[in-house]
């Protein structure tokens, strides 16, 4: 009888082990596929393949998310430099959410329109450079030169929406040339 309980305990302790070690495996393959995934999501709305950039931002926990985020809270402020936002402004700024892969009813789309519709508070544009003052300390120089110049670029592009009066004027105001030496500046931490 001794046998057959230790043969039992045996067989036991034998199926408990595989069934920790199979749960293990299917612990790993999920997270796999959600890193997969995550990568293959930021792949999407950012443009960038380099893999070594993509884990560098996985390991950041940066996100699409965040990304979309990180581009477009700097459009919203150089529009809301002066006041208000023009339509041409709002276009603009819509157009760069598509590219960033905003979808149409979802969360992100729906937190934009609100700062379109009503002006976002201070704090906001205070959390963005913080949030990328932290960044830019933990990018290499090409690949902060490179995420400066995409943001900017995107924020120049809002600011020079409304166009110059009859060609005679700049079409950027001073308010929003102030906003985007504010943005540039936020890049280069002391």
């Amino acid at each position: 009888m001794s046998d057959s309980i230790l043969a039992n305990r045996r067989a036991g302790l034998e199926e408990a082990f595989f069934a920790r070690h199979n749960e293990e495996l299917r612990q790993r393959m999920l997270q796999a596929d959600a890193e997969r995934f995550r990568k293959e999501a930021l792949t999407a709305a950012t443009g960038i393949v380099d893999e070594v950039v993509l884990a560098r931002l996985m390991a950041l926990n940066i996100g699409a998310g965040t990304l979309a985020a990180l581009t477009l809270v700097p459009m919203v402020l150089v529009a809301w430099a002066d006041g208000s936002i023009s339509t041409e402004e709002r276009r603009a700024i819509l157009a760069g959410a598509n590219e960033a892969g905003l979808k149409p009813g979802g969360p992100a789309l729906e937190l934009l329109e609100g700062w379109l519709d009503t002006r976002p508070a201070p704090a906001l544009f205070e959390a963005w450079k913080h949030y990328v003052t932290a960044l830019s300390h933990s990018l290499p120089p090409g690949e902060r030169q490179s995420l400066e110049a995409s943001v900017l670029a995107q924020a120049h592009k809002v600011a020079a929406a409304t166009g110059a009066f009859l060609g005679l004027t700049s079409p950027i105001s001073d308010s929003e040339n102030k906003v985007l030496r504010e943005l540039a500046h936020s890049f280069h931490p002391a």
